[in-house]
């Protein structure tokens, strides 16, 4: 079924809530440009070292590039870049010497720790609004809220 079978196609209203709900992320996503750069890491670094510290097992080069949607020899190159700046370290698994595993250093955990705790605040702050803009968007039985 394409969008131009859709038997609910969107109303002038949901337009506008989506255009919202759009910049509404966008205003998010500036916030956590400039806040990663105010710690001296672009935004690739900021996203890894959440991957990795977010991850629930351990984390590979493999897993930072399934989450920051790049491909694996750029997952490398930032890996890279972050163990120089001393924020990340590798490990190799004694089991199987061709899996490195990486972790945070405790210069990266505070690093994110500040960022993350600023996120948090900067998210509560506009969880009213996106509430309010996704259950314009979001149908409910066949038809939007």
């Amino acid at each position: 079924m394409t969008d131009r079978d859709d038997p609910h196609p969107l109303t002038d209203s949901e337009f506008q809530a989506l255009a919202a709900f759009r910049y509404e992320l966008r205003r998010f996503m500036s916030f956590s440009e400039d806040k990663a750069r105010g710690e001296g890491l672009t935004v690739q670094q900021h996203q890894a070292l959440l991957s990795i510290r977010g991850e629930p097992g351990e984390s590979t080069i493999g897993t930072v590039a399934e989450k920051l949607l790049i491909e694996h020899h750029s997952a490398s190159e930032l890996v890279k870049r972050l163990v120089a700046r001393g924020l990340l370290t590798r490990q190799r698994d004694e089991q199987d010497r061709r899996r490195v595993t990486l972790q945070l250093t405790r210069e990266a955990e505070e690093i994110l720790t500040r960022l993350s705790s600023s996120h948090r605040a900067e998210i509560e702050r506009m969880q009213p609004t996106l509430s309010r803009l996704l259950n314009r968007l979001v149908r409910q039985g066949g038809r939007t809220a």
